[in-house]
């Protein structure tokens, strides 16, 4: 059976891929803790978050890679 794309904080949706997260961090020769991809997953959302708000003040709606 599938697990579901939604991550345990509140029922939302990830914007991460576990999988790519594990593979990244085992490319580099270390050992993934099982928590890791949803404390990137909310970085992410941080970082988007703070773009998303720049470019409010820019008089955008458009967030652009400059806002990040």
């Amino acid at each position: 059976m599938a697990k579901s794309a939604k991550g345990k904080k509140g029922g939302r949706e990830s914007l991460v891929v576990t999988s790519k997260v594990k593979g990244f961090v085992r490319s580099a020769k270390m050992i993934c803790a099982g928590d890791l991809a949803a404390a990137v997953d909310g970085k992410v959302r941080e970082i988007l978050s703070a773009a998303a708000k720049r470019a409010q003040a820019n008089k955008r709606s458009t967030v652009r890679p400059q806002d990040l």
